[in-house]
């Protein structure tokens, strides 16, 4: 059986605003190295055997900086398939589930988010070789990552029995929400609990049994919207009327949380979301002081600080540490490092300031 890559390209990219904005979110830009994160993602299964071209899933509003991203890398194999509208992660699924059966009779879907960073790739692999036969099995796998610290931002994934031989394959035991810093400090103790990362193995028919056992009201409109899709030029479209009557539901809601076939691989390979500038901090190159540097900017006594010239003034620092300093064409922000997850307060109140609005 193929693996089949599922990229999924969606959201808006607030928490790093200003430089990412809902029409050119993170996926589309060089933010780790002079790849976009699509690129990146894309790259890490390219020219592997036993993979097929990517597939992927993206709404109208991101198609031609898709296309784009896609001409310039030279990707003309990858199929493109068009939401209407975003309806979560578990439509958007199916939607690539009824086209790899439709078009191959059944295939593995190595589903991922198109805005990680995965930094040990060979190991990631090695992984995937590990779920391979447990997800040809039926089983639908998901890669959960080993914690370093107890973070409260990620849901987490319970490991269950073993699954395989080699003890590197476990049930799920159960998916727990975001947990308060308490609990999520208990579950870093433990040892069985993983942050659930959204990277999946599962073949295209083994998901579409237990979405429509379990998730009708997303498994029967998706059907029906993918049953004559359009095509053209590498580009797939389903039927809009009826792929917008399915249920806005994630794939873990819909099905993880309620199937007795998930399972689970931990797995320690650099990963990140880059869901914050501390987060992209982080995983970026940093000088002899800490200081991770893009574009024209200089530093004298600082140590600790993300620095991004993109489009905007050049950046100059003294006496500064741990803080963040963006400068793009049309804003220049600047907050602590640890304040990182605060950012969308500061977009909303940015956005009434550019509004005239004053009580702010």
């Amino acid at each position: 059986m193929q693996i089949h890559p599922v990229i999924l390209i969606g959201g808006s990219g607030t928490r790093l605003w200003p430089l990412s904005r809902p029409a050119r979110p993170k996926q589309f830009l060089p933010l780790v190295s002079d790849r976009s994160m699509l690129d990146e993602t894309i790259q890490r299964v390219a020219d592997r055997e036993g993979f097929a071209a990517p597939v992927l899933v993206s709404g109208q509003q991101h198609l031609s900086v898709v296309q784009d991203l896609l001409s310039q890398s030279g990707d003309e194999q990858t199929t493109l398939l068009i939401e209407p509208e975003g309806r979560n992660t578990a439509p958007a699924i199916a939607m690539a589930a009824h086209w790899i059966v439709q078009t191959q009779g059944d295939g593995l879907m190595l589903v991922m988010p198109s805005d990680h960073v995965i930094t040990d790739v060979e190991t990631f692999h090695r992984h995937l070789d590990h779920a391979r036969p447990v997800a040809e099995a039926g089983h639908l796998v998901t890669f959960g990552i080993k914690p370093d610290h107890p973070a409260t931002g990620y849901g987490y994934i319970e490991k269950g029995q073993p699954i395989n031989e080699g003890h590197s394959v476990f049930h799920v035991s159960k998916f727990v929400e975001k947990p308060p810093l308490a609990v999520a400090e208990q579950y870093l103790a433990d040892g069985r609990y993983d942050w659930n990362a959204g990277i999946f193995l599962f073949t295209a028919q083994s998901f579409l049994k237990e979405l429509a056992q379990h998730a009708p009201s997303v498994a029967e409109p998706v059907a029906r919207a993918m049953a004559n899709p359009i095509q053209e030029a590498g580009i797939v479209r389903p039927e809009a009327e009826h792929f917008l009557a399915c249920a806005n539901d994630s794939i873990d809601y819909a099905v993880l949380e309620k199937t007795d076939r998930a399972a689970v691989v931990a797995i320690d390979v650099g990963w990140s979301d880059v869901g914050t500038w501390d987060a992209l901090w982080a995983v970026r190159a940093r000088d002899e002081n800490e200081n991770s540097i893009q574009g024209t900017a200089v530093t004298l006594d600082s140590s600790g600080n993300l620095l991004l010239a993109a489009g905007g003034p050049p950046i100059a620092v003294l006496g500064v540490t741990d803080s963040i300093v963006i400068s793009t064409s049309d804003v220049v922000m600047v907050l602590p490092r640890d304040r990182s997850q605060d950012v969308k307060a500061l977009v909303d109140i940015f956005d009434k300031a550019a509004a005239g609005v004053k009580s702010v």
